[in-house]
């Protein structure tokens, strides 16, 4: 009979072979619990809090939060530049209230209600007084104006002066509820792709301090623009273009750079239908002259000439020869409708039907070019010379410009 001899060396052997294996899986395991722990205490992924004394954790000087009990408040800071800046730019626009009086049947006017409601921004305080930049067809119109500060204070101002062609307006009014004015960046630095931020009243005061982001999508973009609602283009605003919703309400507010800057003001009259995606602003480089102009003045002192004209481009063809007795050489130019009396140009001799080609030696073709070339190249009280066709006759003669009132 047998017997089982568990000393065996062969069953030692086997025995041997196992324990190696195990003895070393036994050490890397811990090794490896030793290296994840503190990643798992930092991770709250343990269910208790593990106390590892500092002098056997192995931690180095900067994990030294871990040590002790590992049971941390976390702080996450979600301020961004963004809001920094949203913040500190916030109490500089406001809103603007047009208010208008109608009359009633007796024709005695009613107390002024509201008739529209806009953004501004206050750009500056002096002598105790504050000034607001805002858009002329926010404040068209109106028998009384009322600004809305961020903290709905609302102040009775007055109107300094405003413009149209620009489309812009300054007020003023008092400083005593005023803390903040904004800070005026420089437009002719901004490129395409850089962030943009709109802040105004969209739709309403219920939505007062709203902000959108976007980008500056284009700079120096030509928008025609027609003034007086006759369907002609009038002017050519020259402007910012941005991605950043600008709704209505936002007209006159604030795009700013990402250093809380203003680089324009907001017009939704330049956008003439909304797109989406697409909104405008007044470059503040050009702003900053109109509105210290509109601060001295009341109005911007243009260069006059004191006609009616459109571009040859707007009359038939055939009555380029038939009726203004053209040269066949002319390919282009602007025809006086109306020359008004004791006008710049009239003094000069100008006469309806009279087809004007160039101002100073420059070409000119259309009314925009015309306005564009007196506003931006003359003063009033200079000289320019015109060249211009009557009769099939080309000639010359020298206008001495005035005031546009």
């Amino acid at each position: 009979m047998g017997y089982y001899d568990d000393h065996s060396p062969k069953k030692r052997e086997k025995k041997r072979r196992w324990a190696v294996p195990t003895l070393v899986g036994l050490v890397l395991g811990a090794v490896l619990v030793l290296l994840a722990l503190p990643a798992l205490v930092q991770t709250e992924m343990l269910p208790y809090d593990i106390t590892i004394p500092e002098d056997e954790s192995g931690l180095t000087e900067g994990d030294q939060g871990l040590t002790g009990n590992t049971t941390r408040k976390v702080d996450v800071d979600v301020t961004t530049q963004i809001t920094e800046v949203v913040d500190k730019v916030k109490p500089s626009v406001v809103g603007v209230v047009n208010m208008q009086s109608q009359t009633n049947f007796w024709e005695q006017p009613s107390d002024p209600q509201q008739a529209g409601i806009g953004s501004g921004v206050i750009y500056k305080q002096e002598e105790g007084s504050a000034y607001v930049v805002t858009n002329h067809h926010v404040i068209e119109g109106a028998s009384e104006i009322e600004v809305v500060l961020s903290d709905e204070t609302r102040v009775s101002a007055q109107l300094v002066g405003s413009d149209v062609f620009t489309d812009l307006a300054v007020l003023k009014m008092s400083a005593d509820s005023v803390e903040h004015t904004i800070e005026l960046g420089n437009s002719d630095n901004l490129k395409a792709g850089e962030p943009a931020i709109a802040i105004g009243n969209p739709l309403s005061l219920n939505f007062s301090g709203s902000v959108t982001k976007g980008i500056i999508s284009g700079t120096q973009r030509a928008i025609p623009q027609d003034l007086n609602g006759d369907g002609m283009e009038d002017w050519q605003a020259e402007v910012i273009q941005t991605d950043a919703a600008i709704n209505p309400g936002n007209s006159g507010g604030a795009l700013i750079n990402i250093e809380g800057q203003l680089v324009g003001i907001n017009s939704m009259k330049i956008a003439q239908s909304a797109v989406e995606g697409i909104g405008f602003a007044i470059p503040i480089n050009t702003a900053t002259p109109i509105i210290e102009e509109l601060e001295q003045y009341g109005q911007v002192n243009r260069a006059f000439l004191g006609v009616e004209a459109y571009g040859l481009n707007e009359v038939p063809s055939s009555e380029w020869q038939e009726t203004l007795n053209l040269p066949e050489e002319v390919e282009g130019g602007l025809y006086l409708r109306r020359v008004s009396q004791m006008s710049p140009a009239a003094k000069a001799g100008l006469e309806p039907m009279d087809v004007i080609t160039e101002l100073d030696g420059n070409a000119v073709t259309d009314i925009i070019e015309l306005r564009k070339y007196l506003y931006r190249e003359k003063d009033p009280g200079e000289e320019m010379e015109i060249t211009y066709y009557r009769d099939g006759e080309e000639n010359t003669v020298t206008v001495t410009l005035a005031s546009q009132q």
